[in-house]
């Protein structure tokens, strides 16, 4: 495995993170390759003055991609310089992967437990409030929140469990899962910066439901399994497309990850590096149920692709699903037009950009075979309606609910 880290930030930090997930995400991709951190890399942030706060995320193994990526991207745009540090456990742990990873590791528990003795913010989401901090005896006494599955786990430590999406007791913060990772690094943005400077970050839209709003309704049709592309470049927002692969995949989508440059390797929006399946040159030996565009700079790549804008014009003529997020229908879509005829949105910036703007102020808008939403915020909207649209509401809204992005 490639090495995670480029450059290490000694402590102390500002704050100390940790992310988790309940079981691991073992949906192959196209080359049978489980999406993890072992195709997920990072660079630290350019080095700043001495006042910068500075986070440490510790990962591992089986650490979700959607909340480290989240939290990192968040982090960094609130100002905060995000180190990332892969930490290896002492023993080899079964079980839950990314959490035990955690908390069997020595150095990571004395970090952590240094943080708490200085009066520093500490936090955790998902399964790591019950499974590490809590086996540490660092929330023993506190009101405290986690994944729903470990409530009791959490509860047996000494915490005192609530249900809230996040948690904020003194200086620890802890949240649900997935779906509230979004509040949960706005609320530590908020922590470190100020309100005023958490009111300038992304926020989910999250409830009993999710909505969409669908034009043209059609059906999406699929042989066997849906086979998916998903283009990336460098400057595609990493938020966005890994919550695409992420979602698609746990509804058991074949999910084809190609680079539009020469390498495998891109370098995403926030500086986190992504590994692809194949470059593009490969991926258009096949054929799609979807190709779905992220958004970011990564889409003046995507326009300049010849071979994928043909891509993309084959899908529409053959009346197959297209979609994209973000910057990426007034980068590609509007100047190549794949948006005649049809409705869409985009990020806020970028609507002007769109011949017809009717429909702008939706989060995610379906129009027929194409689909497209706003941005960061909305992308976990825009990739439950890809589920839906193949596999139905019902099994969108159950894949939803243990997420924690609709009330379960």
């Amino acid at each position: 495995m490639s090495t995670l880290l480029r450059h290490v930030i000694p402590p102390p930090h500002s704050l100390l993170y940790t992310t988790s997930k309940k079981s691991k995400l073992n949906i192959p991709s196209f080359r049978n390759r489980p999406f993890s951190f072992s195709s997920i890399k990072a660079t630290a942030a350019t080095p700043m003055a001495s006042t910068t706060k500075k986070v440490l995320v510790p990962i591992a193994n089986g650490t979700e991609p959607i909340e480290a990526v989240i939290t990192i991207d968040v982090l960094r745009r609130g100002g905060a310089d995000v180190t990332r540090r892969r930490f290896r456990p002492h023993h080899s742990p079964g079980g839950l992967p990314g959490a035990t990873n955690l908390k069997n590791c020595q150095l990571l528990e004395k970090l952590v437990k240094k943080q708490v003795e200085d009066g520093k913010l500490y936090a955790a989401v998902c399964a790591s409030p019950a499974v590490a901090f809590g086996s540490w005896g660092l929330l023993n006494g506190l009101r405290a929140t986690c994944h729903p599955l470990f409530m009791d786990e959490l509860k047996s430590s000494g915490a005192i469990t609530v249900e809230s999406r996040v948690h904020e007791e003194g200086n620890v913060v802890t949240s649900r899962g997935p779906g509230t990772t979004m509040e949960f690094a706005v609320a530590l943005v908020e922590k470190l910066f100020g309100k005023e400077k958490a009111d300038e970050g992304m926020r989910s839209n999250h409830g009993d439901e999710y909505s969409i709003k669908e034009l043209n309704p059609m059906q999406w049709t699929f042989d066997n399994v849906p086979r998916v592309l998903v283009p990336v470049a460098n400057g595609t927002e990493e938020m966005e497309a890994i919550i695409i692969i992420d979602i698609l995949r746990r509804a058991k989508v074949n999910v084809v990850v190609a680079s539009v440059e020469d390498n495998l390797e891109i370098l995403a929006s926030r500086k986190v590096k992504l590994e692809a399946d194949m470059l593009l040159d490969e991926a258009a030996k096949l054929s799609y149920d979807l190709i779905v565009l992220p958004g970011g700079l990564g889409g003046a790549s995507f326009a300049k692709s010849e071979q994928l804008v043909n891509m993309l014009k084959k899908q529409r003529e053959s009346n197959r699903p297209y979609g994209a997020m973000c910057a990426s229908p007034a980068l590609v879509l509007e100047p190549h037009g794949l948006l005649k005829g049809k409705k869409a949105t985009a990020f806020p910036a970028m609507c002007n950009k769109l011949s017809d703007p009717s429909e702008i102020e939706n989060r995610v808008v379906v129009d027929g075979n194409l689909i497209t939403s706003r941005g960061p915020g909305s992308t976990m909207e825009f990739a439950l309606g890809m589920v839906e649209k193949f596999f139905g509401r019902d099994k969108a809204l159950e894949l939803a609910k243990p997420l924690l992005f609709t009330h379960p």
